[in-house]
């Protein structure tokens, strides 16, 4: 049985992202905060992702030279979907490589890199949420890391699939924005296992659901 992590960064105000879905705040410039971000991510035997925060990882990671890439590209995915095929064969590939011609020089090459066509082959959950995450709870290996976005997100955490809690919280209010747990039918006690502080003043909290 492997635990089910939600790893998500999250404004001091309690938001993940802002009214319009926009989350650039949250990528800052503190390389030892990014550095535990790439190693914790290291730590997932298989990532999973609502359909609409899949396709835009498909569409970026596959060419991306980002410290991020290789543990997002390499380490298995399964996204949720009520919609089947959410899977275009060799089309988030080609809109990879096209979008890389026209950002080189940022985070994107263009070329294809290590484990990028593993986008293709990503494994399709797209029965009820709490079986699907049962059956990958089920098997043997390394964690399973969550990535969002806000509604996938927040459906694991109505339904209380989410064993641990792995918050990046950035030094930044937002005032108003896109709560994490606004869907909770009740309030629910968390147990925090680990705490770093980084330079940039961002900390990354690991919560147990107890």
């Amino acid at each position: 049985m492997r635990d089910l992590i939600l790893k998500m960064s999250i404004s001091i105000d309690g938001f993940v992202s802002d009214l319009d879905g926009r989350n650039t705040w949250m990528f800052g410039a503190d390389q030892e905060a990014r550095a535990w971000s790439v190693e914790y991510l290291w730590s997932a035997s298989l990532h999973i992702m609502g359909s609409r925060t899949f396709h835009d990882m498909a569409a970026f990671w596959p060419t991306s030279n980002s410290q991020f890439a290789p543990p997002m590209n390499e380490i298995p995915k399964a996204v949720f979907s009520r919609q089947e095929p959410v899977i275009p064969k060799k089309v988030n590939i080609s809109v990879a490589l096209d979008r890389a011609h026209g950002e080189v020089g940022t985070t994107q090459s263009v070329e294809l890199q290590p484990g990028g066509r593993s986008w293709e082959e990503a494994h399709v959950a797209s029965g009820d949420l709490a079986e699907e995450i049962a059956k990958l709870k089920a098997q043997e290996g390394k964690p399973i890391i969550a990535h969002g976005g806000v509604r996938f997100a927040r459906s694991l955490v109505a339904q209380g699939l989410v064993d641990q809690f792995a918050l990046l919280v950035v030094p930044m209010a937002l005032g108003k924005g896109l709560p994490l747990f606004s869907e909770l039918a009740a309030p629910t006690p968390l147990k925090l296992i680990s705490s770093k502080a980084f330079p940039g003043s961002a900390v990354a909290q690991i919560y147990r659901a107890t």
